[in-house]
């Protein structure tokens, strides 16, 4: 594992705010292009978006878009103002596809329509008020025991994203009976369930109904991909590094919609594929997970931060 082996990971949903990427905008051609070939591509400012009140920045179909055009502005910034060159990606759910985009996988421009329709999609799998998300936070979590928990529910297990931390996902109605069996088993260990602001039941079996009609985009959106590097990005489906083909690649990025993101596993092939980790996005939130795991990883979500970070390599 050489010092020069440097891993990017890209957070997703969640992690948007207002102004975030601003201050690359401002300060960088590459930054402002990015936003403008996502507009072209869209019909909408991104720019606009991103950086005003605009309360459609919380609506999945306009927040992925925008989190994807964001984070791949900021990457590129960084790549031109230092000598930055990640060898292998990862992302968390929607991060995913930045990462795919980052390591040459999908064309920008591509992925930007791809993601918006995902994000449609995605809401429109099940009404609104139908779903319901909660993070468990405990010591030494078992998949395995959670999973047995909350089998007889029609409640999953939507994202495994440290030993800390698991999220579930599913029928609204049947969240709070899912939480009372969850603390009942795990209250010796301090367990916190913490519901998320989400607006459908992601990562569940209740996103499966849209699996054809996105395996369908994908097919339709596919000019242009290099699936010969696929393999230097981490998948949520399997954990482990994407293999084969275009097939293959659609197979994974369908399935992920409907089952957990294995975002411990992608940490760990993160860790074993690389000597540095930057995490790059408009927030944070991967890097406590890494954290969690005696991982460190860097978070870079402005361009103070991105100098920092260097500044501490050089």
């Amino acid at each position: 594992m050489g010092s020069d082996r440097i891993a990017v990971v890209f957070p997703g949903q969640g992690s948007q705010r207002p102004g975030m990427g601003k201050d690359f905008y401002e300060a960088l051609h590459v930054a402002r292009m990015t936003y403008e070939e996502a507009s072209d591509v869209l019909g909408f400012d991104v720019a606009e978006m991103c950086f005003g009140e605009d309360e459609r920045l919380n609506l999945t179909e306009y927040t992925q878009p925008c989190i994807l055009t964001t984070e791949i502005a900021m990457l590129r910034s960084i790549q031109t103002m230092y000598e930055f060159e990640p060898v292998v990606f990862a992302g968390h759910s929607l991060g995913e596809f930045t990462a795919l985009v980052a390591a040459g996988v999908l064309p920008f421009g591509r992925a930007v329509e791809i993601v918006n329709i995902r994000g449609r999609l995605m809401q429109s799998a099940t009404p609104v008020g139908f779903g319901a998300m909660t993070a468990v936070i405990a010591d030494s979590i078992v998949e395995e025991e959670l999973e047995a928990l909350i089998s007889d529910l029609p409640i999953d297990i939507a994202n495994i994203n440290s030993t800390r931390q698991v999220v579930v996902s599913g029928k609204a109605d049947f969240m709070p009976q899912a939480e009372e069996r969850i603390k009942s088993a795990m209250g010796s260990r301090g367990v916190r369930l913490v519901r998320l602001n989400v607006s459908a039941p992601f990562h569940s079996r209740f996103m499966r109904v849209i699996a054809d009609d996105f395996a369908s985009v994908l097919k339709d959106k596919d000019e242009g991909w290099d699936v010969s590097r696929a393999g230097l990005v981490a998948s949520n489906y399997t954990g482990n590094f994407h293999l084969g083909g275009k097939q293959e690649l659609i197979k994974a990025l369908t399935l992920q919609l409907g089952h957990p993101v294995r975002w411990r596993d992608n940490m760990m092939t993160m860790a074993k594929a690389a000597h540095r980790i930057y995490e790059i996005g408009p927030g944070r939130p991967l890097r406590d997970f890494f954290k969690t795991e005696g991982v460190e990883c860097q978070s870079i979500v402005s361009i103070a931060t991105a100098e920092k970070a260097m500044q501490a390599v050089h």
